[in-house]
């Protein structure tokens, strides 16, 4: 192990020392709904309380600018799924970041409207 000063809590060959239950107080559940590999994630704004939020929210908050996945979120902070889950329902909670779903929008599609987009284009 290969300590630098002042970085007690690094080890060159195993990464951060602090565990991942570590960073979301022990939480292994989000308190907000469903999120999903695929769920979209965009900030919507900047947090009115910045000192309350950890690193990891500050990060979240400037990687989801632009809409990205969950999946795309955990892979970005190098942190396990679940981590990631319960740091963005912590947003959602705040009002910091929207999410939308993109596997239920494609099935909540109105069947009477794509049965007539069929229709007239058969009819063509």
């Amino acid at each position: 192990m290969t300590i630098h000063s002042g970085d007690w809590w690094y080890d060159e060959a195993a990464g951060p020392l602090v565990r991942p239950y570590a960073l979301v107080s022990g939480r292994t559940r989000p308190v907000w709904g469903d999120l999903h590999l695929t769920t979209q994630v965009r900030a919507i704004r900047t947090s009115n309380d910045p000192a309350a939020l950890s690193v990891e929210h500050t990060e979240i908050i400037k990687l989801c600018r632009k809409p990205l996945s969950v999946a795309e979120v955990a892979a970005y902070l190098h942190a396990p799924l679940v981590v990631v889950k319960v740091l963005l329902s912590d947003l959602i909670q705040r009002g910091d970041v929207i999410t939308r779903d993109p596997s239920r929008m494609a099935t909540a599609m109105d069947m009477n409207l794509l049965q007539k987009v069929l229709d007239g284009v058969r009819a063509i």
